[in-house]
């Protein structure tokens, strides 16, 4: 291998190293979102509402698929 290429894979091979320990610092500090909304609804009528909503619909959905497989 020439010098040069050497220095370049040496060179490349310090930005990764950089760029993996600035990773590991942004990943191990920061909040998942979804712990971040986490209770955000708590004792909310509106949102239970749209969960059981949303629960009967995808239910509906359900028994449709299982009818139309009988055919």
């Amino acid at each position: 291998m020439s010098k040069q290429l050497e220095e370049r894979v040496a060179i490349l091979e310090a930005e990764v190293a950089s760029l993996k320990s600035k990773l590991e610092v942004v990943s191990a500090t920061k909040t998942p979102w979804w712990q971040k909304i986490a209770g955000t609804f708590a004792d909310n009528s509106a949102y239970n509402e749209a969960m059981q909503l949303g629960h009967e619909y995808r239910e509906s959905l359900r028994s449709n698929f299982i009818e139309s497989d009988d055919i």
